[in-house]
């Protein structure tokens, strides 16, 4: 009787054995964990400030005339081109007893119509608008800068402004002006970028999205900004070397977009992981789940 105990004792130890064992072959699967990543790569890279604003003429002036009356007659029509001293309308004086030339109301600047206030026959006075004239042929945006920003842009920087009216398209402007003094409410200053328009698309009080260019980069290394992770004031990432995943501490200089310049740490063919990696230690099996381009080098160095 105990010799079948013991026989009993022995056979549920193996079988917990077993158990155990194929337990611990079930763990290592588990341990491989799946990441996206990609590879480091050299190219070039732009850093830009983006603000909005709204786009105005470069010269927008309302005309008014100089004497008292009632509107004679329009002789422009809007979006029609004028220059400076051309006639834009008529007035009559209307003094009983007298009479009197018709009175012109002349343009002050080259441009457009951009709009016509009143019609014939109603009164007018030296302070009421008869007309709206513009010159569109350049036009601008003035955006306010925050206090951090103001060292960074200098007049002659170029400019990338895109339009609601336009989707995808983008618009080139140059920084014209920088404000020397920073308003003490907002912390901001006041930068003016102007934007030739000679075919006159951009109108007057479309919004515009501005990116002043501050900074520019050739054939550097390139990281995907998901693949650092702040540890205080020190970046990292992990790279993919041997299925393993190695922690590195990189250095990083210009950003674009979701792009970041690789300054130290990293070599142009590494492989970076870009999605996983927060859960990830310092050697963790991983398995590159995306990015055929990096599969097939895996694959082929298998």
């Amino acid at each position: 009787m105990k010799r079948q105990g013991r026989c009993l004792i022995i056979t549920v130890m193996f079988s917990m054995v077993f158990v155990l064992s194929g337990c611990g072959r079930k763990d290592e699967k588990v341990t491989m964990i799946p990441v996206s990543a990609k590879k480091v790569t050299k190219g070039d890279i732009v850093q830009s400030l983006h603000y909005v604003g709204d786009i105005k003429a470069r010269e927008q002036v309302n005309v008014y005339p100089k004497v008292t009356g009632k509107l004679m007659e329009n002789t422009v029509k809007e979006q029609q081109k004028v220059t400076k001293g051309d006639a834009i309308a008529y007035v009559d004086r209307d003094e009983i007893g007298f009479e009197f030339e018709k009175a012109p109301v002349e343009s002050p600047i080259d441009g457009i119509v951009g709009r016509v206030y009143l019609d014939k026959g109603e009164s007018v006075s030296p302070n009421v608008a008869v007309a709206q004239i513009v010159n569109m042929d350049v036009v601008k945006v003035r955006v306010n800068i925050v206090e951090r920003d103001i060292p960074k842009v200098k007049e002659g920087k170029p400019a990338k402004i895109r339009v609601d009216a336009y989707p995808g398209e983008v618009f080139k402007g140059m920084v014209e002006r920088v404000s020397p003094v920073v308003d003490l409410a907002s912390r901001t200053a006041m930068v003016e970028i102007n934007i030739p328009n000679s075919d006159h698309r951009l109108k007057p009080g479309m919004f515009a999205r501005v990116n002043i260019l501050i900074d520019e980069k050739k054939g550097v290394l390139i990281v995907p900004r998901d693949a650092g992770i702040r540890d205080g004031s020190l970046c990292y990432v992990f790279v993919v070397e041997d299925g393993k995943a190695r922690r590195r501490k990189i250095e990083l200089g210009v950003n674009e977009d979701n792009r970041f310049e690789a300054i130290k740490g990293l070599e142009e063919g590494m492989i970076v992981v870009t999605m996983g990696n927060t859960v990830l230690k310092e050697g963790d099996r991983v398995e590159v789940m995306t990015d055929p381009g990096i599969r097939e080098i895996r694959e082929g160095n298998q």
